[in-house]
């Protein structure tokens, strides 16, 4: 891999992979809209598009070409459509960052539990897509759209939820605040189990399958899973203090309709392995806290 173009890659996970193609020697472009600054200066060559807008891409693509297209901000079938028919001939593989969210809710989803091969996507904007359902169903169809419409090899790494000390959503520590500072929380469904996945690790392993010769989906991550009750138990025993749980208490940004995790097989069979999540979790905690 000697060049690559991402598409998107200006805050967390993105900024990682970034930098590490950087430290490879690798010629990086980033395309974006523009609208956020970055810290790599002359490191990266940039490109202004807007996803919502082929003509756009049609622009920004012509003439070039790149071995790897890291695509970090497809929220839509039709943006997919529109990037396949403007990087046609131009790249030699495309790693798409999906999401668990392709599976119906519930636990220990192997790759097999949603098959892009087969769904019949509908073109749709961005604009079409709303909420968790809308989410879910945009990744779906752009995945289906990749590797049902690609003549170049599709990775969809589908990312469980990417916690890590750079996380600028936050979710993970309003948890730790919250009990450190004895805020009372509404968590709906404490049972409900969720997968994780380090933010270093994520960006990590989009660089790596980028240079194997795997195509398809793929679920990276901790191997294991854990409850929300049990998170809380693991906050209250690092910080010490019994955590408020409240139906008048702030909602978890972490209340899901329904349980949310992975089987990581796949990727260990391949001779990947990611941080226990236990080592994980505790160390964010003692970092938030």
């Amino acid at each position: 891999m000697k060049s690559a173009l991402i598409l998107g890659g200006t805050q967390f996970v993105g900024k990682r992979l970034v930098q590490l193609l950087i430290d490879e020697g690798v010629e990086v472009t980033v395309a974006t809209r523009g609208f956020a600054s970055d810290a790599f200066g002359d490191q990266v060559s940039r490109l202004i598009i807007n996803r919502e807008d082929a003509q756009s891409l049609e622009k920004a693509f012509k003439d070039r070409a790149w071995d790897v297209v890291f695509d970090q901000s497809c929220y839509s079938s039709q943006e997919a459509l529109d990037t396949l028919n403007e990087l046609k001939g131009k790249v030699q593989k495309y790693i798409f960052t999906s999401s668990q969210a392709v599976y119906d809710f519930g636990t220990n989803h192997v790759e097999e539990s949603f098959n892009p091969f087969v769904y019949k996507p509908v073109l749709k904007s961005r604009r079409d897509y709303i909420g968790y359902v809308g989410y879910q169903e945009a990744k779906r169809a752009a995945e289906a759209i990749l590797f049902q419409n690609a003549d170049f090899p599709v990775v969809a790494v589908r990312f469980p939820i990417i916690i890590g000390k750079d996380d600028y959503t936050n979710r993970l520590q309003f948890h730790v605040e919250h009990v450190k500072e004895g805020k009372p929380m509404f968590i709906e469904h404490p049972e409900f189990r969720y997968s994780f996945i380090d933010s270093g690790e994520a960006a990590s392993f989009l660089f790596s399958i980028a240079k194997s010769d795997y195509q398809g989906p793929v679920n990276p991550g901790s191997p294991e899973d854990i409850s929300l009750i049990e998170l809380m138990e693991l906050i209250e025993n690092l910080i010490g203090t019994k955590a408020i749980i409240s139906d008048d208490g702030n909602p978890s940004p972490y209340n899901l309709p329904g349980a949310w995790s992975v089987n990581t097989s796949l990727v260990k069979s391949m001779g990947y392995r990611f941080v226990s999540l236990d080592s994980l979790l505790k160390s964010l905690v003692r970092h938030y806290s």
